[in-house]
């Protein structure tokens, strides 16, 4: 893969070598809008690559080095998102700039990069995340356009698709304001996954935020329904798919 220099003073060192891959979207108007930004060393934003929506690709951090992407943020225990990540900004203009689908070339060339890397990196499939998987509280990229299933199908990152119970097998859509045994375990599962929560309160805000998290990776077609953010039988079954999933690959 071709690669275009661009070079950002927006890095530090890192503590090790990177286990982790956090996908975004730019969120910006134009390409050139987000690349001045990421090599602003005032801005203090940056990231490894910026993939622009004709497939070309830009190089701005060495992988080597420490890139400042993710903000506050947290997988599985970790908080140093930045410090065990690489981070890829795709070019779409996002949920406040009218928000599209990513092209077909756009996407071939992010494959391309993650082939690359995986390459010199050992890199988990469970560990190539979304921006708003690590930070659900603020961010809300790649988003429900972004096609993690052609991801996976390429052999990156996770995707499953279970079949369903029988309609009503696992009662009505858990939502706010609900507890018990049910939330607990939604939220044990979601911590487990990997996200910062943990089980035994209530269906509150912090779970749902989490939930509309998990689907938009995981479940996108449910984003702008009024299962949004709630976990009815095709969330939780989904989600309870990936941990044993994940059990089978770490064994």
């Amino acid at each position: 893969m071709s690669l275009i220099d661009k070079p950002s003073p927006n890095f530090n060192e890192r503590k090790g070598p990177p286990d982790m891959v956090v996908l975004h979207y730019t969120g910006m108007e134009t390409a050139k809008a987000a690349l001045d930004r990421l090599l602003d060393p005032d801005a203090k934003v940056s990231a490894h690559y910026v993939v622009d929506e004709d497939g070309s690709v830009y190089a701005l951090v060495p992988e080597e080095r420490r890139a400042w992407h993710a903000g506050v943020s947290y997988w599985r225990g970790e908080t140093d998102i930045n410090g065990c990540s690489i981070g890829v900004e795709i070019v779409n203009p996002g949920h406040e700039f009218g928000y599209r689908d990513f092209p077909a070339i756009q996407i071939d060339a992010v494959i391309g990069l993650l082939d690359g890397i995986r390459e010199r990196w050992d890199i988990a499939d469970s560990r190539i995340l979304g921006h708003s998987d690590v930070a659900p509280a603020r961010k809300e990229d790649p988003g429900e356009r972004f096609p993690w299933k052609t991801l996976a199908d390429h052999g990156h990152g996770l995707w499953v698709e279970p079949d369903l119970p029988p309609a009503g097998a696992m009662g009505p859509p858990l939502g706010p304001g609900d507890e018990g045994l049910g939330v607990f375990s939604l939220q044990s599962a979601l911590g487990k996954l990997g996200y910062n929560v943990l089980g035994g309160g209530p269906y509150d805000d912090e779970t749902l935020t989490i939930v509309r998290a998990f689907q938009r990776h995981w479940l996108p077609e449910v984003i702008g329904t009024e299962i949004e953010g709630r976990a009815d039988a095709a969330t939780r079954v989904r989600l309870m798919a990936l941990l044993r999933h994940i059990t089978l690959l770490e064994v």
